[in-house]
């Protein structure tokens, strides 16, 4: 009997064991990371990237170089072949996170549920998901990102962080998810969560919402996520001064930021980071200022509930993707914004 026991305590120790996976190059250490989704197409339109000394080098050694410690990759269900607008198919995200691992990168991944760009102004339900009924998006839900992760834990990649959806202000996969049916809205943020969970109960689910600076925006919405049972681990928060109305310089709404973050960690109990930053490629002292003052509020967030910061496509240059908020310049090296990672301790 006392064998039979012992024997029954291992194989749950055991299947304890199995469950519990480790994410990939895991870290204590404040996050300090890009949004690099870019960077595949990049490479294969023959775009070169230099260091500061002007030798060619992979990217993702610059990027190291300057103190950067994660990167995210964002993913789309099924995706053009369009340069700027399309690519980041599950394969590629793959791929992508397969480099970062050997790089010794810790991993974020930023499911966008849709073929394309999702963000405040537009949350397109994939193709393959028109006239799906709301079981059946919340299956879809489901299955893609169950498959996302398994096409992950295949290579061994195990994200830190997995986003279930971006900049969800107004909800995602329209209608059916919008906030103005909160109900329904949980339960596909919901499906998402238990995907992820399913495949490495160790990743950290994050809940992304525009306008960092905006408390009542932000109030308003995770209030709204607690009242209807919305699962996640992680607030998640976009800081640009650019996006803003009469485009104000960061001086006059990181305070408003900072009050932001103490408020979310406090009020929700949940870590809160920084996932997309960014200031115009050609105001670059002021990029590198704004880069520490918000590194420097978010570290002060807490009980060390403050994790980090990412930079949105830095190595975006503005010669190849036409976007003003990157941090490279047009000679293909990184800009001096980007060493305020390095200074940041």
């Amino acid at each position: 009997m006392k064998i039979s026991i012992l024997l029954s305590a291992l194989l749950i120790l055991s299947g304890c064991a199995v469950k519990k996976t480790a994410v990939t190059n895991a870290s204590s250490a404040f996050v300090k990371g890009a949004d690099i989704g870019w960077l595949p197409q990049m490479e294969a339109t023959g775009y070169k990237f230099y260091n500061n000394s002007g030798k060619e080098e992979d990217c993702f050694k610059i990027l190291k170089d300057h103190g950067i410690n994660t990167v995210r990759l964002r993913t789309w269900v099924n995706p053009s072949d369009d340069k700027i607008s399309g690519h980041c198919s599950t394969e590629e995200t793959v791929a992508m996170a397969i480099r970062a691992k050997k790089w010794g990168m810790r991993i974020m991944i930023d499911l966008h549920y849709s073929d394309s760009w999702a963000d405040p102004s537009k949350q397109k339900k994939p193709k393959a998901w028109e006239g799906h009924d709301f079981p059946g998006l919340l299956t879809d839900v489901y299955t893609y990102t169950l498959g996302v992760m398994n096409a992950l834990k295949k290579e061994g990649v195990y994200p830190e962080w997995v986003q279930v959806g971006n900049e969800t202000a107004e909800g995602m996969i329209y209608p059916e998810g919008s906030t103005s049916n909160w109900g329904q809205l949980a339960q596909l943020i919901n499906k998402g969560y238990q995907a992820v969970k399913d495949v490495s109960p160790a990743s950290k689910v994050i809940l992304h919402v525009d306008q960092g600076n905006n408390n009542k925006r932000f109030r308003t919405w995770f209030d709204n996520a607690a009242a209807h049972g919305a699962k996640y681990d992680v607030i998640g928060l976009s800081y640009y001064p650019y996006w803003l109305e009469g485009k104000p310089d960061y001086t006059l709404s990181i305070n408003d930021l900072s009050a932001n973050l103490n408020d979310m960690a406090a009020r929700f109990h949940k870590e809160v980071m920084v996932v997309e930053v960014g200031n115009e490629d050609n105001k670059v002292q002021n990029t590198y200022d704004m880069l520490l003052a918000v590194m420097q509020k978010v570290k002060e967030v807490p009980q060390h509930q403050g994790l980090g910061v990412l930079y949105w496509e830095p190595e975006g240059a503005r010669s190849w993707s036409h976007y003003d908020l990157s941090a490279w310049g047009n000679d293909g090296k990184p800009s001096e914004a980007l060493d305020a990672f390095l200074k940041f301790k």
